[in-house]
Parts: structure tokens; sequence; C-alpha cells
């Protein structure tokens, strides 16, 4: 029927744009240059993924 769906992947998507929108200039765009703003999302995915990779590979041994 009609109404709301979860779509299979949707959620990965969405918990992305959670984790990336929780640092403040990646919330609001404060760059003049959207070269600039590219750059503090990739910083922001960046410092994301290795945090998660610190702390799986202290808890793993």
């Amino acid at each position: 029927g009609k109404g709301f769906q979860v779509l299979p992947r949707r959620w990965v998507v969405e918990r992305t744009f959670a984790w990336l929108t929780r640092r403040r200039r990646c919330a609001r765009d404060y760059e003049r240059l959207p070269e600039h703003h590219e750059t503090i999302i990739y910083w922001a995915a960046i410092l994301q993924m290795t945090r998660r990779h610190a702390r799986t590979t202290t808890t793993a041994i």
C-alpha cells in the first residue's frame, strides 16, 4: 500500500548525513567558495572514518 516504506539501504545514507552534520561547519555553509565547503565535508568524513577505525582496532586486540 501507500504510505511510509523503509528503503533497504536508505538508513546508511541518513546515518552518514547525520554524522557529517554533527560538525558545526558542515551544518551551515560558512565558506565563500564551494570548494572550501567540499573540503570541510571531506575533512569531517575522514575524521569520522579514522575515529571509527581507531575504535575498532583498539577493541579487537
